[in-house]
């Protein structure tokens, strides 16, 4: 199982994402990590992402896409795997599966998490930190008993500067003017399942994975 995950920031692909990866005993692949281990085995490519991420310039698409294929043909990858967080456009679709075709192989399926703006700004906004412990609240879903302070140690809750509403919106217009054109692309190519992401985590489990073809864990054995 070759997954690709799509969705907005705030729409539970990290989430999700974990638990398909338990469901198919793959690996989940998040770009952000790859390039980091990269980096830290100071491997050719790695040193490379290296020099762009230390001048704070995006990692060019031939790079991530070098190290993203150092990452897939390790052992771990052979039954598949899911990529979280790649491809963010079309471009970097483009290079994907031509990497994966030079390779012999081909995403299987995309899932995009579809949720809409002011679902995902009452999710982010909501989220507050601890600046004691980093213990993270919902004032909605999850608040401490006493507002603005932290249930275990006593410190301070905060709201993030990524989680205020200006900056969402502005998270919002970048992902709908680079990636949400990629979920043309992939119906396109017949691999796309486009699955409601608001409710209940396990309810959208289950959907993911009726789209996949597979039982849920509540089906019977």
């Amino acid at each position: 199982m070759k997954l690709v995950l799509l969705g907005p920031p705030g729409a539970g692909k990290g989430t999700q994402s974990v638990r398909l990866a338990q469901h198919f005993a793959i690996p989940q692949i998040s770009t952000g990590d790859i390039l980091r281990k990269a980096v830290k085995d100071k491997t050719k490519l790695g040193s490379l992402a290296k020099k762009y991420m230390d001048s704070g310039t995006l990692v060019p698409d031939e790079v991530v896409i070098g190290i993203i294929r150092e990452r897939i043909i390790e052992p771990d990858c052979k039954n598949g795997y899911i990529l979280d967080g790649f491809p963010r456009t079309i471009a970097q679709a483009e290079a994907l599966d031509e990497m994966l075709e030079r390779i012999g192989t081909q995403v299987d399926h995309v899932v995009n998490i579809s949720v809409g703006d002011k679902e995902i700004i009452k999710r982010l906004a909501g989220r507050r930190t601890c600046i004691s412990c980093g213990a993270g609240y919902h004032i909605l879903f999850d608040p401490p008993k006493q507002e603005g302070v932290c249930d275990r140690c006593g410190g301070k809750l905060i709201q993030r500067d990524d989680d205020k509403e200006e900056t969402i919106r502005a998270r919002l217009k970048v992902y709908q003017q680079q990636t949400e054109p990629l979920i043309a692309y992939y119906k396109g190519k017949h691999l796309l399942h486009s699955i409601p992401g608001e409710g209940n985590m396990e309810e959208i489990f289950s959907a993911i994975l009726e789209a996949l073809g597979e039982k849920s864990p509540k089906a019977g054995s």
